[in-house]
């Protein structure tokens, strides 16, 4: 006769986690669980806040869990970016990341405290906020034809405003001074708007905006909108030509707006976080309400994780190039 052993303490293990493991399994599959923590790297009311404010309401919506918006400015965004590299990677926090701190920074700052490629992965492009080229309304030009043609026949004398030394605004001047040789000179200011008095008045012959910023003007008849930074034209000002029109690589830089996540969160999560941000992308309402602002919703092929990381890689080529033009190249 053959007698049974009593299980060991290895088995007895073994058979606890059995009966745990679809309990495991059901608790994997919840997610999330708790709120999303959404960290915008910039103060509460500019561009990025208020997007993000028209988007996580539906989002909440689809994930079953509230969107909590938590705005960690500074360093031009490193704070904020820094703050969500250092977190859990456990998809329940979450950046709302832009040029400025993924691809710009870590090319002309001296340090950048992560490093984009290696702390983060892409989930999901959400909006794309098009720069135009305004000009003044006592420049006397009606077209980006005669604008080009009108500053080659003064060479460095005609003065470009931007939001700053280093901001994509002041990289695509560099790009347009490289396609056409038109030698516009470069003058920053403390941010997108800034510049509008002295477009105004005639002190500066043009500048590089946001089209939040001019489009109210452009429509008023007080400034022109001559081009949009965007591989085609503005579907708000479909007369206005792209920058491509004028030999721009890619039609300029434009200032993207998406989620990301701290490198190491698993890809199921992902892959759930990217169903819950480009689902409500879809709608129509959404899509005019952020059209309303000035911005545009990202094309399809850049709302996946993969669409991301290639725009992601494509910005950051164009954006070492113009950096490179500007003198500003650390790295």
């Amino acid at each position: 006769m053959i007698r049974r052993q009593r299980p060991g303490p290895l088995t007895r293990r073994a058979a606890l986690a059995l009966l745990a493991a679809p309990a495991i399994a059901g608790a994997e599959a919840r997610f999330p669980d708790r709120p999303l923590r959404l960290v915008v790297p910039f103060g509460a009311g500019g561009n990025l806040d208020t997007l993000a404010r028209l988007l996580t309401p539906a989002v909440a919506e689809r994930l079953g869990q509230p969107v909590v918006i938590e705005n960690r400015p500074g360093a031009g965004g490193n704070l904020g970016t820094e703050l969500v590299a250092r977190a859990q990677p456990d998809g329940h926090t979450l950046l709302l990341g832009s040029n400025g701190a993924l691809v710009i920074n870590p090319l002309i700052m001296e340090r950048v405290p992560y490093d984009p490629a290696r702390d983060f992965l892409p989930v999901c492009l959400c909006f794309r906020t098009p720069q135009v080229l305004v000009a003044s309304p006592k420049l006397p030009v009606r077209s980006l034809e005669e604008f080009i043609a009108h500053a080659k026949a003064r060479p460095g004398q005609l003065q470009c405003g931007s939001a700053g030394t280093g901001t994509s605004n002041h990289l695509n001047i560099e790009l347009l001074n490289a396609a056409t040789g038109i030698g516009l000179v470069h003058v920053p200011y403390r941010s997108s708007g800034a510049a509008t008095p002295d477009l105004l008045s005639g002190a500066l012959a043009c500048s590089m905006e946001q089209v939040t910023t001019a489009l109210p003007l452009h429509r008023d008849g007080q400034l022109r909108i001559l081009a949009a930074a965007l591989p085609q034209p503005l579907p708000m000002l479909p007369e206005v030509p792209s920058l491509a029109a004028a030999g721009v690589p890619g039609g300029g830089l434009v200032s993207f707006i998406g989620i990301l996540v701290p490198a190491g969160t698993p890809s199921r999560l992902i892959a759930a976080l990217q169903a819950g941000f480009a689902g409500p992308l879809a709608d129509p309402a959404l899509q005019a309400r952020v059209e309303e602002t000035g911005s545009l919703l990202a094309d399809p092929a850049t709302r996946s994780p993969e669409g991301f990381a290639a725009l992601l890689r494509q910005e950051a080529v164009l954006s070492r190039q113009a950096a490179g033009q500007a003198g500003l190249l650390l790295h």
